[in-house]
């Protein structure tokens, strides 16, 4: 058995991946991967699964305070969802931005948000909703676990308005 990673702290060097990354200015679909986007603060926020109530307020939100944050952050949700459900997605509800598909589990592991989960008394293994902030050296400047999807807006524009000045 392998020992458990230590948990990402501010800080850190981000975890390198590369990932389909579907929507905003990649379409249908194109390889990206994080040294792509060096130089620029990075957002990736971790959601359990694309079409749900809280992963569509979430994401609602983000939409709808795109101008503002797509003017200081490169933003990615990222999922385990397939492509295909990603497309849906962001169709039904014009999402703005690209969602990351991860359906072999390398970021949600690498960045430590694939997590043992609980609902009805019922353990499951899951996305844990959290938001990493990296700044343009590839570093992690902001950590948020456990965020409520109607809190993560005001959170996110917050962070990305103190790391600019």
């Amino acid at each position: 058995m392998k020992p458990e990673p230590a948990a990402l702290k501010v800080g850190d060097r981000a975890p390198a991946f590369s990932a389909l990354a579907v929507g905003g200015e990649f379409g249908s679909g194109q390889e990206v991967r994080l040294a792509d986007f060096r130089g620029a603060p990075v957002v990736l926020y971790f959601y359990p699964k694309d079409d749900t109530p809280g992963c569509t307020v979430q994401a609602c939100g983000l939409r709808d305070a795109w101008g503002e944050l797509s003017s200081r952050a490169k933003i990615f949700g990222v999922s385990v969802d397939a492509p295909a459900s990603h497309e849906k997605f962001i169709r039904k509800y014009q999402l703005p931005f690209p969602l990351l598909s991860d359906p072999d589990k390398k970021i949600v592991n690498a960045y430590g948000v694939w997590v043992e989960k609980s609902m009805y008394g019922k353990k499951y293994m899951g996305a844990e909703r959290s938001t990493f902030i990296l700044d343009g050296a590839g570093r992690i400047s902001a950590i948020f676990r456990k965020v409520k999807p109607e809190d993560h807006v005001r959170i996110l524009q917050d962070a990305l308005r103190n790391a600019a000045s």
